[in-house]
């Protein structure tokens, strides 16, 4: 199984304290994600983010094909870090680190992934031709609207 990276580190001139609330509540992730996926979280998850919190959302993320996804919050350091890890869904593998640092300039926030498609060879070229591309997208829609929520650095 081939495991892919992706890694972002984006500035947000906030306190630590609104950007780490922002982050840990899964109804702020519909906020952050293309319209064009349908995202919704179906989960109503209240309180603070913890080791064990399961997630549920649906999405489509390829021509409109609705899917479910499960994610588990499986670490948790306040102000500093969590992972949330798929238990269901689109991806063979998927884990997702948020780091958040203070700065300067306010709140450096890190996004690394590391994720894996099902299929084997026929997964791997599915990545080449579609998902490469579209987890870009993703990540690049989020870092604009970011911008717009909070200001740029």
């Amino acid at each position: 199984m081939k495991i892919y990276t992706l890694n972002r580190v984006q500035i947000l001139p906030v306190s630590m304290e609104k950007a780490w609330n922002f982050f840990t509540s899964p109804h702020n992730l519909s906020k952050i994600t293309p319209s064009s996926l349908n995202f919704k979280v179906l989960s109503k998850n209240e309180g603070p983010i913890h080791p064990g919190m399961i997630i549920r959302y649906k999405v489509n993320p390829i021509s409109g094909i609705p899917l479910n996804w499960v994610t588990e919050i499986t670490h948790v350091e306040n102000l500093q870090l969590f992972v949330d890890e798929q238990r269901f869904g689109p991806y063979a593998f998927w884990h997702h680190l948020h780091k958040f640092k203070e700065v300067k300039e306010g709140v450096e926030m890190e996004d690394l992934v590391h994720y894996a498609l099902p299929l084997g060879p026929i997964g791997s070229l599915i990545h080449a031709l579609i998902v490469r591309k579209k987890v870009n997208e993703i990540f690049d829609f989020r870092t604009k609207v970011l911008k717009e929520i909070f200001g740029d650095s």
